[in-house]
């Protein structure tokens, strides 16, 4: 397949539309099932690229959930904690641990399941019966992988009535050095970014702590390799082998900042006793609890717990979560890493950090107020590398 229409670009009105090879060649994928539209091959193929570095960076199989061209978070494939699987929504799953791909979806698609509704995911492996089954009962466009196990496939081709996009891509395919993209009519041409990130990237660390365990260098490079992939600017909170906090494509970085470490709060928080035990109505399904779990953490649009509302969502009414408890929960945060794609030009974002349990923090420094960064860094006992790599996307 040398090209393929699709039925419109971005907005219904723009057309026409199509993915095609410049230079004539074969495009490197597969469509299994549905037409996937320009977005969704947008997020696949950025998707992708994310889920094969991590795998080649970290040697495990990655997940990572995309929705509008940026991640909700991305994981590799380690064990959930029995707590962890409930605050997921898969302590259900059979076989669950036997399947490393799995894990990482598991916690991929668990981390932000608000953000991750309607989403693309990528998987760094073929996919298997055990990932199929928990994708089938998720909410999303479509899925791209190098491969997929027969069973596993039929399983998938189920979802949306048959409709649901598959994509297989060739693991091996490599892309032209160069890449072009037109903006009102005028073409941009750059090198691809092709910077890998390693444990060497880390090397440089600037702050009187030089503590850096191999946990925390492995949960650096998934804060950065998903800052590669993420809508500018960006900063991501990591923890337990996933991204749990996404701050993507702020103008400001302090707010980057917030809106990420709220965001592993929010994670955190799910994994809170008083959040396990909300008595749901059997009746309510899985996008309506997460609404609902946010609701009663965060106290968004209504009270959740209050006289009238409760009854919508529970079999009796819950105590509420007070500030006291989450401050409390929070306050016991610690081993947190950090990434951002450009220096923080402010000590403010390493305060905002520690709130979120903060400890590791990897940036490329070259801010004229890094030595009040680093001061402020030191103050908490954290450590820092200056990566001298700006991850920039747009």
């Amino acid at each position: 397949m040398k090209e393929f229409e699709l039925k419109y670009g971005c907005n219904p009105n723009q057309k026409p539309s199509k993915i095609f090879m410049e230079d004539g060649s074969e495009l490197p994928i597969e469509i299994l099932s549905g037409r996937p539209g320009y977005i969704n091959f947008l997020d696949a193929f950025n998707s992708w690229q994310l889920v094969k570095e991590l795998k080649e960076a970290l040697g495990l199989p990655a997940v990572t959930s995309f929705k509008h061209v940026s991640p909700t978070s991305a994981a590799v494939g380690i064990k959930l904690s029995e707590k962890l699987k409930r605050a997921c929504f898969v302590d259900d799953i059979e076989g669950l641990d036997d399947s490393p791909l799995a894990c990482a979806y598991a916690r991929a698609r668990g981390t932000d399941r608000m953000c991750s509704f309607g989403d693309w995911v990528a998987l760094s492996d073929v996919c298997d019966v055990t990932t199929a089954n928990l994708i089938k009962r998720e909410v999303s466009d479509g899925v791209i992988a190098p491969g997929y196990e027969p069973e596993a496939l039929e399983i998938l081709k189920t979802k949306r009535k048959g409709n649901y996009n598959i994509v297989k891509i060739d693991p091996n395919y490599v892309p032209a050095p160069i890449e072009r993209k037109q903006v009102f009519g005028i073409t941009f041409e750059q090198g691809r970014n092709n910077f890998e990130i390693n444990r060497e990237l880390l090397s440089n660390i600037v702050t009187s702590s030089k503590d850096m365990p191999e946990s925390a260098v492995r949960d650096l490079i998934i804060a950065l390799i998903t800052l590669k992939y993420t809508q500018s600017n960006s900063v991501c909170y990591a923890v337990d082998g996933q991204a749990i906090g996404v701050g993507a494509g702020q103008q400001s970085r302090i707010h980057c900042t917030r809106l990420a470490g709220d965001k592993a709060n929010t994670w955190f928080l799910r994994q809170h006793d008083k959040v396990l035990a909300l008595p749901f109505l059997p009746t309510l399904g899985r996008p309506d609890r997460d609404n609902v779990i946010d609701g009663y953490i965060n106290g968004n649009e209504e009270d959740v717990t209050a006289d009238g509302n409760w009854q919508k969502y529970f079999t009796e009414q819950p105590a509420p979560l007070t500030a006291a408890e989450k401050q409390a929960y929070l306050a016991s945060l610690d081993g947190v890493a950090l990434g951002s794609d450009a220096f923080f030009p402010f000590s403010d974002n390493i305060e905002r950090a520690k709130k979120s349990g903060v400890k590791y923090v990897a940036e490329p420094g070259g801010s004229i107020r890094d030595d009040l960064v680093i001061e402020c860094a030191d103050k908490y006992g954290m450590t820092m590398a200056f990566t001298g790599m700006r991850l920039f996307h747009h």
